[in-house]
């Protein structure tokens, strides 16, 4: 294995992104400190990632005397922006580990358990212990299950192991899936890549890092005896049409070999091998007939592979009767109205993060914005008042195209571009200031995010 890279700008650099912590809509200045409603409202806020922590500071400062309670055994906080920059080689496992307690603010009881029961209609969550805990408002940020029983075939004990890597499993799986790529790099073969059917968190993930592996097969001088294939879900790259189209033209320029309507059922890693559903397909012929290719199963050979499972609620949210009944029915994420991001059948219930049933938002700069519109919505109720603040689907997606470079892709609900940076920072350009900004700026403001402070 080479030694981990560094493509570290200079100081000079650095300083130069000005206000680069406002990046990813991550960083706006935080409003002057509103007036603190005195309450004795039991919230319980499941769960102790970006969303829950966010938002149980930011109500210790709003709410006087309000009992907050948040539930979840998880003792580690994970950075998850970090996991690619990991897998990369660029960070240790350690860069994307904090303690959970760490960011906890005083005034907020945390339970080191996990949730076994949600009773919305009684408003108690039971712990796994059998604590009953009454609520009067709960805000569900569970995030979400990696659902790798899906994949036949596969155990994280295989990662690092066989060209089989996996960067959404964690830090240490993502240091492992580093030294599975740079030993594929260094010979050359087959890369294969691909993302679930399901949604998912940072859906430009597993294209960054098709894009990563391929740059440094390039850097290695081992592309030309290399193959990357794509299997893509379905039959586009990325849910925004014109970043889709961006996204095919790099495919094209690269030589990425893409596979349409592919979906991963399992993995031989002895053999190397890789198995995916192929649905029906129909299609209209020139006659005028309905042309109907069958369903089948594909199996793809690889040297090096990045799995990544379908994405789903867990399983205590999926009990609970917060889900969708019409949508999303094999994910499980919870109905909310995706303006205000309250729950539509239980109204003293809100999400935040990846567990809402909305169209877009599943990364850590929607979290930023989804936590100011529950903090509005459930203080103004609490202090007798309408909330104004509206969620409008704002999701950021650096997309690193190669080491040193991105592009700076922001949107909303109607796949609007939304530009933090309009006449600065072109969306669609490969760019090292795009790349600053995910390699150096993002941290620091997702901890202030944390602390309730952006």
């Amino acid at each position: 294995m080479s030694d981990r890279q560094d493509f570290r700008p200079s100081r000079r650099g650095f300083l130069g992104l000005a206000g680069g912590a406002a990046m990813l809509g991550l960083a706006a200045p935080a409003p002057a400190k509103a007036q603190s409603v005195a309450t004795k409202a039991k919230i319980v806020i499941l769960g102790p990632g970006a969303g829950g922590t966010g938002i149980a500071n930011r109500l210790v400062e709003r709410l006087e005397g309000a009992e907050i309670t948040i539930l979840d055994a998880r003792k580690q906080h994970w950075y998850q922006p970090g996991f690619t920059l990991i897998a990369a080689g660029l960070k240790p496992a350690g860069y994307a580990v904090s303690g959970t307690g760490d960011w906890l603010p005083k005034g907020v009881t945390w339970i080191a358990e996990a949730a076994a029961g949600i009773d919305p209609e009684a408003q108690v969550v039971t712990t796994a212990s059998g604590t009953k805990l009454p609520y009067d408002y709960l805000i569900v940020a569970t995030g979400l299950t990696l659902d790798w029983e899906a994949i036949e075939g596969f155990s994280l004990d295989q990662i690092g192991q066989n060209g089989i890597g996996a960067v959404y499993a964690g830090p240490d799986y993502a240091e492992a899936t580093w030294r599975a790529m740079d030993a594929f790099t260094a010979k050359g073969g087959v890369g294969l890549f691909g993302r679930p059917a399901t949604e998912m968190k940072c859906a430009g993930a597993p294209l960054k890092y098709t894009f990563i592996t391929d740059d440094y097969l390039r850097r290695k001088g081992t592309r030309d005896a290399s193959q990357i294939i794509y299997a893509a879900n379905n039959e586009a790259l990325f849910s925004v049409p014109v970043v889709n189209e961006k996204v095919k033209l790099l495919f094209t320029d690269r030589g990425v070999d893409t596979r349409w309507n592919h979906i991963l059922t399992g993995i031989d890693a002895g053999a190397k091998t890789a198995y995916f559903k192929v649905p029906e397909k129909r299609s209209l012929a020139a006659d005028g007939t309905v042309e109907v290719t069958p369903a089948k199963t594909e199996a793809i050979a690889f040297d090096f592979t990045n799995v990544i499972p379908p994405q789903r609620a867990p399983k205590v949210v999926r009990e609970s009767g917060l889900s969708w009944a019409d949508k999303w029915v094999d994910q499980g994420w919870i109905e909310v109205d995706q303006g205000t991001l309250r729950h539509l059948r239980y109204p003293n219930v809100f999400g935040v993060g990846d567990i809402n049933g909305v169209p877009k938002g599943k990364t850590a700069a929607s979290v930023k914005w989804q936590i100011t519109v529950v903090e509005d919505h459930l203080v103004s109720e609490i202090a007798g008042r309408q909330g104004t603040e509206i969620y409008n689907g704002y999701t950021s997606c650096p997309m690193i195209t190669k080491i040193g470079r991105a592009m700076l892709v922001e949107f909303d609900y109607k796949n609007n571009l939304t530009p933090s940076f309009p006449g600065v920072i072109a969306p669609l350009e490969e760019l090292w200031i795009s790349w600053l900004m995910k390699e150096i700026a993002l941290k620091p403001t997702y901890n202030a995010m944390l602390r309730g402070k952006a």
